[in-house]
């Protein structure tokens, strides 16, 4: 049986709003940081090669409000939460670190995620520098200028996440988190406000399922 893979685009707060208290079994969200890390500078930076340009927007001028997290909380049993250390008065102690090994540029070495677990913190490494991935023969195609890897999600669920766990992103962004939820058969749930990162999302996915189906027709 496939898993469900839902994802709308809209406003996070109207997508949670329609479900009761505690649906969620986890939630695994990468809200903007309030860093400004949108689009506009991305291509200025790289040093080992000409770094992509993305449409330059103004969705990270600001972190979400508290109205967002209590909405985040009340509605998920466990949460991680990315970038968490730039705007969230938490503490926790499983912070998540993602060492991106990339190298000598201007961007973060590591980024970090706020956990609601109660066991150590953890770290996983996994290259992300530009035309420089982990997984060369994988490599992603980038989408979005704060994308992640499909790997990091793939990591995620599988030490934070149970069999039957359905999965919530509030800020879609790349798809990444729905493709690794999808490949690992959970059921998840996603929004994202923009129109061009949720249409480059979704011809994303469809692509995935499609080489997913021509590599499994040919076993």
């Amino acid at each position: 049986m496939k898993p469900i893979s839902h994802v709308e685009c809209c406003d996070c707060m109207e997508f949670m709003a329609r479900y009761p208290d505690k649906h969620f079994e986890l939630a695994i969200v990468d809200p903007p940081y309030g860093i400004g890390e949108d689009g506009k500078s991305n291509h200025s930076r790289g040093k080992l090669a000409i770094s992509k340009q993305y449409t330059p927007k103004r969705w990270d001028s600001k972190a979400p409000n508290d109205k967002y997290f209590d909405m985040l909380f009340g509605k998920s049993k466990n949460q991680i939460i990315w970038g968490a250390n730039h705007f969230l008065a938490k503490t926790s102690s499983c912070w998540i670190v993602w060492d991106k090994d990339n190298g000598e540029n201007d961007f973060a070495d590591c980024e970090l995620a706020w956990t609601s677990f109660k066991t150590a913190t953890r770290k996983f490494t996994f290259r992300w520098a530009g035309m420089l991935q982990q997984d060369m023969k994988n490599k992603e195609y980038r989408i979005h200028p704060t994308q992640k890897p499909v790997a990091l999600y793939k990591w995620l669920l599988h030490n934070y996440a149970n069999p039957g766990d359905k999965i919530l992103d509030t800020h879609l962004g790349s798809g990444s988190s729905r493709i690794a939820a999808w490949d690992m058969g959970f059921d998840f749930y996603g929004c994202e406000l923009d129109r061009e990162y949720f249409d480059a999302s979704v011809e994303r996915f469809e692509r995935f399922r499609a080489q997913l189906k021509l590599e499994l027709d040919a076993v």
